[in-house]
């Protein structure tokens, strides 16, 4: 069960705690989103990326307004995008054999309304999509880009990879 907290916009937001991590997702927006979904996808992602434990990672959801704000504020792009990814201590996936470090794993931005009209274009649901969206992030906030061709096919790759696990694990729940 989530902790409900203030944030310093004075927007209530969820606390997931997993095993020590922490996972806030914050949906500022008035589309009903599945919270939780994302918190639990995060703490896959942690484990199936060798992500440290005790990582923290803030998921905001905003709207049209705030998304184009933020693109235009850091990328200098118009209009809103689906997702913005904010790493802070630039964690990497800790190579097998080695301990993974602990830290700030970063912050993801994403918009529902952005998101929404996506997700009919790919024959998802507004949450399937949110979470595909929240893969994409999490691999960006480690250091994963699609750039070059190379790039792009590593990245979606194993976005893939990470997506069809997750739906796995939760198909018995639908």
């Amino acid at each position: 069960m989530p902790t409900i907290v203030m944030t310093l916009n004075g927007r209530l937001s969820e606390v997931f705690a997993m095993s020590g991590s922490a996972v806030i997702v914050s949906n500022e927006t008035s589309m009903k989103c599945d919270t939780q979904a994302l918190a639990q996808l995060a703490g896959l992602l942690f484990e199936e990326l060798r992500i440290h434990p005790d990582v923290e990672l803030g998921i905001r959801l905003v709207d049209t307004a705030e998304m184009t704000r933020l693109h235009v504020q850091w990328l200098d792009e118009p209009g809103p995008t689906d997702v913005l990814s904010f790493p802070m201590d630039e964690l990497r996936s800790a190579p097998i054999g080695e301990e993974p470090k602990s830290g700030l794993l970063g912050d993801i931005v994403m918009c529902p309304e952005v998101a929404a009209a996506q997700a009919t274009e790919f024959l998802r649901t507004l949450d399937e999509e949110l979470q595909f969206l929240t893969i994409h992030g999490v691999l960006h906030l480690i250091g994963y880009d699609h750039m070059t061709d190379a790039d792009y096919a590593q990245m979606f790759g194993l976005q893939d990879d990470l997506l069809a696990t997750w739906q796995l694990q939760n198909a018995g729940s639908r």
